[in-house]
């Protein structure tokens, strides 16, 4: 369970923002699509090995 303390003179606006942040990092959407249809695990590995390299590349050129 997400709990936010609202503090004092905060606006809703912020608060709501604090509760997607905190919301976004428990990773429960992105659980939930991936749970939607099955994927072999050879396949998500595949993936896996792919965003590494991408992020390797990204890396590179930024060096």
């Amino acid at each position: 369970m997400i709990i936010i303390n609202i503090k004092d003179g905060e606006s809703l606006d912020k608060a709501l923002k604090r509760f997607k942040k905190k919301f976004e990092k428990t990773g429960v959407l992105r659980e939930l699509r991936s749970r939607q249809a099955f994927e072999k695990k050879s396949i998500t590995r595949r993936t896996q090995v792919k965003k590494a390299v991408y992020k390797q590349g990204l890396n590179q050129e930024t060096v």
